[in-house]
């Protein structure tokens, strides 16, 4: 995955490492699907939180992410970092009981 420099849909952070992330994740059958350009800590974040079942079930739009509770929060602390801040990510509690 190649990483773009740009502003980020997601966080609005500008000059910033940006990667494709496919709104429907490709294992959910979103290969073809619409996808959005996103700083690698928001990418990071949205698939630490959520398995990629949920992501297809309800995340499948930039606005919809910028509105989920879990993500607010985050996006309101990365948007003042500087563009080069790529904090540790690690999977939520709820997201490691559903893997086992």
């Amino acid at each position: 995955m190649k990483a773009t420099v740009g502003t980020c849909e997601l966080c609005g952070r500008q000059d910033v490492k940006r990667t494709i992330h496919h709104l429907v994740p490709k294992e959910e059958g979103g290969v073809l699907e619409p996808t959005s350009f996103l700083c690698i800590p928001c990418h990071k974040q949205i698939h630490a939180l959520y398995t990629n079942q949920e992501i297809a079930l309800r995340l499948t739009t930039v606005e919809s992410l910028q509105q989920d509770p879990k993500l607010q929060s985050f996006i309101k602390w990365i948007r003042k970092q500087h563009s080069s801040t790529i904090p540790k990510t690690t999977k939520s509690n709820a997201k490691r009981q559903k893997g086992k």
